[in-house]
């Protein structure tokens, strides 16, 4: 699945730096179930007071599913988000993604999402093909 790039925003790039805003403007439009699932966590992060927001609904479809792996696999992508929705992003599977807050990268609660364990212990057979 590849980013629906306005004509206008090609033409930027060929001649040099685009503007993120345009950048995270495209994915929205492009990948909407990724933006949203990402900019609902970020809001109940925000408003729950949690020390980290997380999914744990598989995405109605396919295509859903290939939108969050597109998103969260692409270094490009998955920077972007972070810094619009000012959060830190972790992934264990087709779709548990997680926001925390930024300063939080490496404290318990995000190395215990991010460990091995928690990768295994997430793991079920119905994933085996996400």
């Amino acid at each position: 699945m590849s980013l629906d790039v306005s004509p206008q925003l090609l033409t930027e790039a060929e001649k040099g730096e685009i503007r993120e805003e345009d950048f995270v403007d495209t994915v929205r439009t492009s990948l909407p179930y990724a933006y949203d699932l990402i900019a609902h966590l970020a809001d109940d992060l925000r408003t729950e007071g949690a020390e980290f927001a997380d999914n744990q609904t598989p995405p109605p479809s396919e295509e859903e599913r290939g939108q969050l792996l597109r998103a969260l696999s692409s270094d490009a992508i998955r920077g972007s988000l972070e810094r619009h929705f000012g959060i830190t992003l972790a992934f264990q599977n087709c779709h548990r993604v997680a926001a925390f807050h930024p300063e939080a990268r490496g404290g318990a609660a995000h190395t215990r999402f991010t460990s091995l364990r928690a990768q295994i212990l997430n793991q079920s057979p119905e994933f085996r093909d996400c």
